[in-house]
């Protein structure tokens, strides 16, 4: 018990600079997760694969990420590896966003508007009145 809390400290104390204490390890799983240098390949990869329509690994990444993301960008050595990291987390976070609020006014579009919006094409392209289409309602 008495290493790892040594280990810990000498952690913080290589990535803090002037005094101020970072985040001992990039993850939310801290010594059982990523080292530094991992995490940093982890990152890139949840990003770049967020923009093949998988943007849910943008939020997996704030979320594992989370300790670097609440920690500013002016607080974080440049050598360090989570200044290299930083950046992948905070696009991962604005483009996770950005995805929020367009399904968000897309749902309301549906919801709000419906068949007074879309007209007669309202009922091909909603799926609640597939069974009718397809002439499942009535045989019980």
């Amino acid at each position: 018990m008495e290493r790892r809390d040594q280990e810990d400290d000498e952690e913080r104390r290589h990535l803090s600079g002037g005094g101020i204490v970072h985040p001992a390890w990039p993850t939310v799983d801290g010594p059982l997760g990523l080292s530094p240098e991992e995490s940093v390949a982890y990152a890139r990869r949840f990003f770049r694969w967020g923009f093949a329509l998988l943007p849910w690994l943008w939020a997996v990444n704030c979320l594992y990420f989370w300790p670097v993301l609440r920690v500013r960008p002016s607080d974080l050595p440049a050598s360090s590896p989570l200044a290299l990291l930083r950046p992948y987390v905070l696009r991962s976070a604005i483009g996770f966003t950005i995805f929020t609020v367009f399904l968000s006014i897309w749902a309301l579009i549906f919801m709000i508007g419906g068949k007074s919006l879309f007209g007669s094409v309202w009922d091909d392209i909603v799926m609640y009145n597939v069974a009718d289409k397809l002439g499942l309602t009535g045989w019980y």
